[in-house]
């Protein structure tokens, strides 16, 4: 379970640093960032979550906050699983989660 929680925590943080770079780089190529390849890089990175958030958030969401959406969704997951992950290692003991 230990392994199970530490994957996902792994993933989700992966996703959050990736949609975290990509508004980065939003903010500081402006214009030209789609040419710019890092740029493209966060965007196949993002793909699936970005896809996610587009399904689970309603139709009157824009198109160009759907990045957003999907970042505080990975946000409050990441928090629920090391919240969980916590509740774990309290439960079996300290010294089986080290």
């Amino acid at each position: 379970m230990l392994q199970f929680l530490n994957a996902l925590q792994l993933l989700l943080y992966i996703g959050l640093l990736a949609l975290l770079g990509q508004g980065i780089l939003f903010v500081l190529a402006g214009a030209r960032r789609s040419s710019n390849l890092f740029y493209q890089l966060f965007q196949v990175l993002n793909k699936p979550w970005v896809w996610l958030a587009k399904q689970v958030s309603p139709k009157r969401v824009a198109p160009e906050h759907v990045p957003f959406v999907a970042f505080f969704m990975l946000g409050v997951t990441y928090i629920a699983v090391t919240l969980a992950k916590i509740e774990h290692c309290v439960s079996v003991g300290i010294k089986t989660c080290q």
